[in-house]
């Protein structure tokens, strides 16, 4: 507070306005001599604020190793997006510049002209051809995941980038798993940053904070438009996104069985596979209900046995069912060491892991299961398990788990539920 009251308000101006310290890193241009700096982040983590800023500090230069540069690019979803968002927003270039060195905007020539002759020139991403013939020496693009013609525009700006020592572009982003999207993060010369919506509280309000969290905190629409992560799913998946999201509900009604399914590793160590564990039970009508994953990385069998123990009471459950074909017996006898009283359920795998999770995905097709609030982990699993398996080739941990414990509950031999003390 004593270094605030020492400031002229002139002093306290400029201190305010410089960006360089009030920007968080990822809001900063990369280090390095790159060529495309894609910003991946969720709804108001600052994308467009960075993107204005960098625009105008290529414009106008640092007076030291940044010189000014007079060809740029706005590229937009449409010209209405560049007008409202990238230009007259209020993260905008206009906001973004003093008086005296903020550029004109001249609508009628889709073009920012700046005091010192550098001009940016204002394209919508609906007419690709538009780009052909222009050239310049840096572009910002804003909502690549939104583009109509995303592949087309950006090949056409591409080889508009031809001036200068090296031609940049920036493209700011809600994250959408299109395929221009894809390709630049699999691009190794693509340089990526990524923000969420919390990232940016002080600028946010917290009762929109509050709300967000407590409405999308870990679906689909929130990891993607919060957190800015890239949502993917397989076409040959058992499971789909839209899926997952028709079988959410805040909370379960009483059921009348629980159990708590185990999908125990072959092995411990630092390579082995995940212990999965999932709680699930299901309600006198023959609605299953998934409660939670609780599945842990890397564990030793005494410590998943004591998790899953842990949550058969936590639950009220009333078995703890167990794959017995990695670990023979052992899996049982780990957890009766670990409880005697616990009721273990030991199921032996017959067939594929595809094989088994068909007809638990009928399930979900039908209706028939519930996911009580989030569980990205696991639906991150879901949604990307083919005939092949996970893409990554890991074993689906957290998703025999869940095929266990459905399976047990609605298509076993006891899969009719029965209330309890009955």
């Amino acid at each position: 507070m004593r270094l605030l009251a020492g400031l002229t308000p002139a002093d306290l101006r400029l201190w305010l306005g410089d960006w360089q310290f009030w920007a968080r890193d990822d809001q900063l241009p990369p280090a390095g001599d790159w060529s495309i700096w894609l910003m991946i982040g969720g709804r108001g983590a600052g994308k467009t604020r960075a993107g204005a800023e960098w625009l105008r500090l290529l414009a106008l230069g640092d007076g030291a190793s940044q010189p000014p540069l007079a060809r740029l690019a706005l590229v937009g979803e449409s010209f209405a997006d560049v007008r409202d968002v990238m230009i007259e927003g209020v993260s905008g270039l206009l906001g973004v510049h003093g008086k005296a060195d903020r550029p004109q905007w001249q609508p009628s020539n889709r073009r920012l002209t700046w005091p010192n002759g550098a001009i940016a020139q204002v394209f919508s991403a609906e007419d690709p051809e538009s780009l052909r013939g222009p050239q310049f020496e840096a572009a910002w693009c804003d909502e690549i995941g939104k583009w109509r013609y995303a592949r087309e525009t950006w090949d056409m700006l591409q080889f508009g980038l031809r001036l200068g020592r090296q031609p940049r572009c920036l493209a700011t982003t809600t994250p959408r798993p299109t395929p221009l999207l894809r390709a630049l993060l699999a691009d190794p010369d693509t340089v990526v940053s990524r923000a969420r919506t919390r990232d940016n509280a002080f600028n946010l309000a917290p009762a929109f904070l509050a709300a967000m969290a407590r409405s999308y905190g870990g679906t689909r629409l929130g990891r993607q438009e919060l957190d800015g992560e890239m949502i993917a799913e397989r076409a040959d998946a058992l499971w789909t996104r839209d899926m997952l999201e028709a079988a959410r509900t805040r909370m379960a009604p009483p059921l009348a069985r629980i159990c708590v399914a185990i999908d125990p590793p072959a092995s411990s160590g630092r390579h082995a596979d995940a212990c999965g564990l999932v709680v699930a039970g299901i309600t006198e009508d023959g609605l299953v209900h998934v409660l939670g994953d609780a599945t842990m990385a890397r564990a030793r069998p005494a410590e998943w046995a004591t998790r899953a123990a842990a949550l058969y009471r936590r639950f009220e459950a009333d078995a703890v069912v167990v794959e017995v074909n990695q670990g023979g017996e052992m899996a049982s006898a780990v957890l009766r060491e670990v409880d005697a009283a616990l009721p273990v359920v030991a199921v032996r795998a017959t067939r594929g892991k595809y094989l088994r999770a068909e007809p638990v995905a009928a399930l979900y097709a039908q209706g028939r299961v519930r996911h009580v609030g989030a569980l990205p982990e696991l639906e991150d699993e879901m949604c990307d398990f083919g005939p092949g398996g996970l893409s990554s080739g890991r074993s689906p941990d957290r998703l025999d788990a869940l095929v266990w414990a459905i399976t047990h509950l609605a298509l076993g031999t006891r899969a009719k539920p029965r209330v309890r003390g009955l």
